[in-house]
């Protein structure tokens, strides 16, 4: 009760607030650019946060309710190593300020995530830290997060970072001298933060580092010996830190192989991701293949390593082909046939322009048919790994 009281005045005092700033704004016009302006601006955007912390706060209880089963993982992180569970999880890259849209998408699916996926780029800005707001609100709710870290490394601030080379030379070589500790302040300020959640986390860094056409870190400009390198570093900067409480994910690109040759080590992964989007005829490099041509043919390759599978972003276009029988057919398919994957993350991304030259929409909260067969597909999998909540 007293939290609910709380809550109220709370409210009460957020929306008071909000009007007194539009009241004030109103007054001043256009002149109140300075000091006062930007006081009113920063007060706005506290009530915006304020807001969108009710907002979160309000469905949280109810939420955890549904997840309940996801509490012996939160009480004993080794179950994460080995879950028995599939765990599924999203990225929905409308869930920024608050996570309303990742609602409505398990109010569709009818089912609650206990993975949330986030990305975030290296770098010295403010938003390439360590994310502990965004972290703490996916814990607030009941689930873990996932988080992307993207050595983007042109990024740094020169001031701030003087021992770097200029920015456009940074990427040739770039994972040589993340081995060799450059970016040692960087990732120790990271992991001191990671590690200071006491909290599980999971981390998928560097992903797709075999594929030579995507990100700087692939091996256009590095070999697979300096990106296994830079991942050992990583990994044992966290651990000398005590940020054990990070799961780490390896993320090769199904499509380029060459796996042995990136790959860390057993004792420096956790887990195994991989991609599988369908772009369907959307580019003229891409064609519609099904799900088991995309990670079928590579399950083996991948499962050898005996690590737990993920699969990190999940989805599918509607161009080229019947999306609602992509999704029938993978989802069918995943119990007998890759018994290792533990984890499906739904790409939710509505505005995805980071492979194709124009902007394409993998969400399906609004496709009917597709939200249907999803249902029921993960209806029909076996109790002994089908996530309780599907109703």
């Amino acid at each position: 009760m007293a939290n609910r009281t709380h809550r109220l005045l709370f409210s009460f005092g957020a929306l008071v607030s909000g009007i007194v700033i539009v009241i004030i704004l109103t007054f001043l016009g256009a002149k109140s650019r300075g000091p006062l302006a930007n006081l009113l601006d920063h007060a706005g955007t506290v009530v915006t946060h304020v807001e969108n912390k009710i907002i979160n706060e309000n469905l949280t209880d109810k939420r955890k309710d549904r997840l309940q089963w996801f509490q012996p993982f939160l009480a004993e992180p080794e179950k994460f190593r080995n879950p028995g569970k599939m765990l599924l999880g999203v990225y929905d890259n409308l869930s920024v300020e608050t996570f309303q849209n990742t609602f409505d998408l398990e109010t569709g699916l009818k089912t609650t995530f206990p993975l949330i996926h986030i990305y975030i780029a290296w770098g010295s800005k403010e938003e390439e830290a360590f994310p502990k707001e965004k972290v703490n609100a996916i814990y607030e709710l009941g689930s873990v997060p996932i988080i992307t870290w993207e050595p983007w490394l042109s990024d740094f601030d020169a001031e701030k970072y003087p021992n770097l080379r200029s920015p456009d030379k940074r990427d040739k070589g770039g994972l040589r001298d993340i081995a060799a500790g450059k970016y040692d302040p960087y990732i120790t300020a990271w992991a001191t933060d990671a590690k200071n959640t006491n909290k599980s986390v999971f981390l998928r860094f560097g992903h797709e580092m075999n594929d030579p056409y995507r990100y700087p870190w692939g091996p256009q400009n590095n070999s697979a010996k300096d990106y296994v390198a830079a991942w050992r570093h990583v990994h044992k900067l966290f651990t000398a830190l005590g940020a054990t409480n990070v799961i780490w994910i390896w993320s090769p690109h199904p499509s380029y192989g060459w796996f042995d040759a990136f790959y860390p080590g057993d004792k420096y992964v956790d887990w195994v991701g991989v991609n599988i989007l369908n772009y369907g005829t959307v580019a003229s490099w891409s064609k519609w293949w099904s799900f088991k041509e995309m990670f079928g043919t590579h399950y083996e390759e991948l499962a050898k390593y005996n690590k737990p599978l993920m699969i990190t972003e999940y989805g599918c276009l509607s161009v080229g082909g019947d999306r609602k029988k992509w999704f029938e057919e993978s989802l069918s398919e995943l119990p007998k046939e890759f018994p290792k994957v533990k984890s499906v993350v739904f790409f939710h991304f509505s505005a995805d322009n980071t492979t194709t030259q124009q902007v394409v929409d993998w969400t399906i909260k609004n496709d009917s048919a597709s939200v249907t067969t999803i249902i029921q597909q993960i209806k029909n999998w076996p109790d002994s790994i089908r996530p309780p909540g599907i109703h």
